[in-house]
């Protein structure tokens, strides 16, 4: 099963919901426990065996959803993506804020502003991280040299000097 992660509205219709039932349930469940629903919530399938432990957010997720459905709303899920500041990348890649921001105005990461404000998509600065391991990784590999015990260390050297110019150069050009 593929759920698009789009924004879905959900209209109430009276023919296909029984949110009466779902929601005496869930006021009966919450007379005999109290608010804090028990950490066992179930999501039972045609067969047998066919169940699910719902987690405590999908759980409060279902109870927002059917009052909604009940009360005639409509319901709209729109799934985002984790928007960090620029501390919070600065942090997961290792630099200082004020790198981020200059990786922001160059172009280097793309982020929003919300009046003063930056906030950065989580998958964009995942995804900046690992363009900056591969060129790390490729700028190793240009400028290692393989060596022998029988190799003449000025010769190593030179061949190193010579691995680091190429490599200067082409991150220039």
């Amino acid at each position: 099963m593929s759920a698009e992660l789009a924004s879905q509205t959900y209209v109430p219709e009276e023919s296909e919901f029984g949110a009466a039932e779902v929601l005496s349930f869930l006021a009966a469940h919450a007379d005999r426990r109290g608010t804090e629903p028990a950490r066992r919530f179930l999501l039972v399938g045609g067969g047998e065996g066919e169940q699910i432990e719902l987690p405590g957010t999908v759980y409060r997720a279902l109870v927002q959803v059917v009052e909604a459905l009940a009360a005639g709303k409509a319901v709209t899920v729109s799934p985002q993506e984790p928007q960090l500041t620029t501390q919070q990348a600065a942090d997961l890649l290792g630099v200082s804020r004020p790198t981020v921001v200059r990786m922001i105005e160059s172009g280097e990461l793309a982020a929003e502003r919300n009046g003063n404000r930056r906030r950065l998509l989580l998958s964009d600065v995942l995804a900046y991280r690992e363009r900056r391991r591969a060129r790390q990784y490729a700028m190793l590999a240009a400028t290692s040299v393989d060596t022998d015990d029988e190799d003449d260390p000025a010769e190593m050297i030179e061949r190193l000097r010579e691995a680091r110019k190429v490599a200067a150069a082409a991150r220039r050009g």
